[in-house]
């Protein structure tokens, strides 16, 4: 192991989930207009990696895929504490699925290393805001050959002398723990960390921040049919906006709790329940 750990961070910005609207007519997202932030999971990817830094020392390289607007958000993880920054950004990696998205990233992971140093972890945030699908983690961890940690939501330790990481996962039926060796990939919950607010010194130096930007030009062993539209077997038959129903409410009001309760029971006995339920009165 080095001195010090190399921590990459996957991020990706997404329109604000609040203000989010669907084109009808070919089933995406509208993205102008629409307000664009960091990932949520992503940004506690990045709180731990910030975590272990502080802790023991640690070099963060954060990466994205995405149109060029995107440096916004790689500039925001500098504000709260990463060392570098990398924009992967072409008309080539357009209309990726998550397919091809990992793919993209494997790329850009094995670049980084070549670049900055060898990695010992990978952070992701469980899913995404926009796609929700939570394969991009998973599917980078396959490319690169990676120990996969999902679901995490706490790191116990990472002792870079060892090279062992230990973890909780949040499962259905409980809490696992478990140990693993470098190098690995985290897939972040928001219950791992609370994340931190960016200082006045990291604000100054993301405000003059430009990260590296990488198209496909400097990935000359990618292969074309893996990325962007070519390389997206998914297709997206439909999508639209759950109909807002109205429902009818009736307020109960009385003196008492029994009152209230025998108001609630005259109020069911006057609607179609009884009949649907098969209730005797």
């Amino acid at each position: 192991m080095s001195e010090k750990l190399h921590i990459v961070v996957c991020i990706k910005q997404v329109p604000d989930s609040r203000e989010i609207r669907i084109d009808p007519k070919n089933n995406t997202l509208i993205r102008q207009g629409v307000p664009s932030i960091v990932n949520f999971y992503d940004l506690h990817g990045l709180e731990e990696a910030l975590r272990i830094k502080d802790e023991q020392g640690a070099r963060i390289t954060v990466v994205t895929m995405g149109p060029p607007p995107a440096e916004k958000s790689l500039k925001e993880c500098v504000s709260l504490g990463a060392d570098d920054a990398v924009l992967v950004t072409d008309r080539g990696f357009a209309g990726a699925d998550t397919l091809a998205t990992s793919y993209v990233l494997g790329k850009t992971i094995e670049k980084v290393a070549e670049t900055f140093g060898k990695v010992d972890i990978v952070f992701c945030g469980k899913q995404t805001l926009d796609g929700d699908t939570g394969q991009v983690g998973p599917g980078i961890a396959c490319r690169l050959d990676l120990e996969q940690l999902t679901y995490v939501s706490k790191v116990r330790a990472v002792d870079k002398d060892s090279g062992k990481i230990t973890v909780e996962r949040h499962l259905e039926d409980g809490i696992e723990v478990v140990q693993t060796s470098m190098p690995v990939l985290v897939t972040a919950l928001k219950e791992l960390n609370k994340v931190r607010r960016a200082p006045l010194p990291g604000m100054l130096r993301a405000a003059r921040f430009k990260p590296v930007v990488w198209t496909t030009a400097d990935f000359p062993e990618l292969d074309r049919k893996q990325i962007g539209l070519k390389g997206s077997p998914t297709i997206v038959a439909r999508t639209w906006v759950p109909e807002i129903r109205k429902i009818n409410t009736t307020r109960v009001e009385g003196e008492s709790e029994q009152e209230i309760a025998q108001k609630i029971v005259e109020t069911l006995w006057q609607t179609d329940l009884p009949e649907r339920f098969g209730w005797k009165s």
